[in-house]
């Protein structure tokens, strides 16, 4: 199965195996995943693609200031660092909750505003998969 990424010039293989979840995606964290550099995408898709066959990459590591089964994969990339955060508790797939570029000013913690975002749109899913 081939999954488009960007204006039809970027593919990745997402090979359906037998215990596969679908790996879903919030529109707008999508949206922001797309703008990060090519390595980027390529790293953290084969991130998502080990967690849709019920592993962990070694890039994620569980998200702290939510429920269990959030999950972030860490990326850096030309000293920029990127996230990933998605969850394993909603339904069937992986869901895909948001997609930033880390610009903390306080070291190695997460801003309380992507914090507080990755939240809401939690809460936001599960009530429309309700």
């Amino acid at each position: 199965m081939k999954k488009r990424l960007r204006n039809g010039d970027k593919y990745v293989n997402l090979y359906k195996m037998k215990n596969t979840r679908p790996i879903s995606w919030i529109k707008v964290g999508r949206k922001d995943f797309e703008k990060f550099p090519d390595d980027v995408q390529d790293d953290a898709l084969s991130a998502l693609a080990i967690a849709a066959e019920g592993g962990k990459s070694d890039n994620a590591k569980p998200f702290k200031g939510v429920e269990g089964g959030v999950f972030e994969i860490v990326l850096k990339h030309r000293g920029d660092a990127y996230r990933v955060v998605y969850a394993v508790k909603i339904g069937e797939d992986i869901w895909v909750i948001h997609a930033f570029q880390k610009k903390s000013k306080t070291g190695i913690k997460t801003p309380q505003m992507e914090v507080d975002l990755i939240r809401e749109r939690l809460k936001r899913l599960k009530e429309a998969l309700q």
